[in-house]
């Protein structure tokens, strides 16, 4: 019997992108595998049901999860809608899993084989299953875009008839996807851009699209792609120099984050005090912390001198093409694991293993493991 995957709406109703698009049903068919959806669950992605093309339509949460062999999801689902997965059902997506011990050991208790695509190996092969650098490729587009739009200065530089206006400085903290979309997007919008990452390979890609590397000496290469946390004297050190960079500035975008750990705090309040009068703060890293002092998750404050925002959630925001890449990523992930429209799991294969968030009763990612305390 072919393998079935469902749909169901979000569990967040704010959340607007589906993991399910045209082009990716037909290439689930194609494998042999049937499409089950929620009736709402792609509205959010200006997605109608003519447009989906050969899916199944079902009316509640409770029908998809009853009629899939895997689910896929944008967000984590409710514990309730969890509770009533049948044992042995695969869940893929966005499952924050450093979120929530009670939810992992949920996962655990009901026999769940939960993929969350948070935990993918940064490998070569790997990347086009990437949801991170996908969606974060997203979420730094739209704070370049936030930043100009609240900016009391003109991006680039402008001639008019009395002189000459002269571009912004825009200083981006993290040089991850999103930090690097950031750069980019501020660059095309005219700005003149600087850049700083506490890994020092990153320096090649920052001044590859035309922005200037901030040197501050601090060198902080971690694993995975990631930087690891600094030690108080580095921290030290790179206050020192960056708060130059910070007062300098007219926008500032932070980026940073550590998997499973709270944002680091890079930007001090005493930095932020420092900055000019009008000075606009986009702070990505918002849900997890914040990377500066004064950021509040989900508003915009008045912090010293400067407009602080904290915007959450900000893939959402432009659904329609955040919903394709989301959906050819989980695509590609499961594709492999399809065989003549049966699903079968290479627990050898690094990307399979390196995923897995629960399986067979237990919490199979490490660093899961010991952030939850399990």
């Amino acid at each position: 019997m072919a393998v079935v995957v469902g749909i169901p709406t979000s569990a967040d109703p704010a959340e607007r992108r589906t993991p399910i698009v045209p082009d990716v049903v037909k290439k689930l068919r194609a494998a042999g595998a049937e499409v089950v959806v929620q009736r709402g669950a792609t509205d959010g992605a200006f997605l109608d049901e003519g447009s989906l093309g050969e899916v199944s339509w079902v009316d509640s949460t409770d029908d998809v999860l009853a009629a899939a062999d895997v689910v896929w999801v944008v967000g984590p689902p409710t514990d309730a809608a969890l509770a009533t997965l049948r044992p042995g059902t695969v869940l893929m997506g966005l499952l924050a899993p450093y979120a929530s011990a009670d939810r992992a050991r949920l996962l655990c208790d009901r026999q769940i084989t939960a993929f969350a695509m948070e935990l993918l190996p940064r490998i070569s092969r790997a990347q086009s299953m990437d949801v991170l650098s996908s969606q974060g490729a997203a979420a730094g587009y739209q704070c370049a875009l936030m930043a100009a739009a609240r900016a009391p200065k003109f991006f680039p530089m402008l001639t008019y008839a009395a002189g000459t206006i002269r571009p912004s400085r825009v200083l981006v903290i993290g040089a991850g996807v999103a930090g690097l979309q950031a750069i980019a997007t501020a660059k095309r919008l005219g700005a003149i851009v600087e850049a700083y990452d506490v890994r020092p390979d990153t320096r090649e890609q920052i001044e590859s699209l035309g922005a200037k590397f901030v040197d501050t000496g601090v060198s902080a290469a971690g694993s995975g792609g990631y930087a690891r946390e600094l030690t108080e004297p580095e921290l030290a050190a790179q206050a020192e120099k960056l708060g130059k960079a910070v007062a300098n500035c007219d926008v500032l975008i932070t980026t940073a984050a550590v998997p499973g750990k709270k944002a680091p705090l890079i930007i001090t309040e005493a930095m932020v005090a420092g900055m000019k009068p009008g000075a606009v703060v986009v702070d990505m890293a918002a849900e997890t912390g914040g990377n500066v002092a004064g950021t509040v998750a989900g508003k915009e404050v008045r912090v010293g001198p400067a407009h602080v925002v904290g915007p959450v959630n900000l893939p959402s925001r432009m659904p329609v093409h955040t919903s394709e890449m989301l959906a050819k990523n989980l695509f590609n992930f499961l594709a492999p694991m399809l065989d003549e429209g049966l699903l079968k799991l290479d627990w050898d294969d690094e990307v399979v293993a390196g995923t897995a968030l629960a399986h067979a009763g237990e919490v199979r990612h490490p660093v899961v493991k010991q952030v939850l305390g399990l």
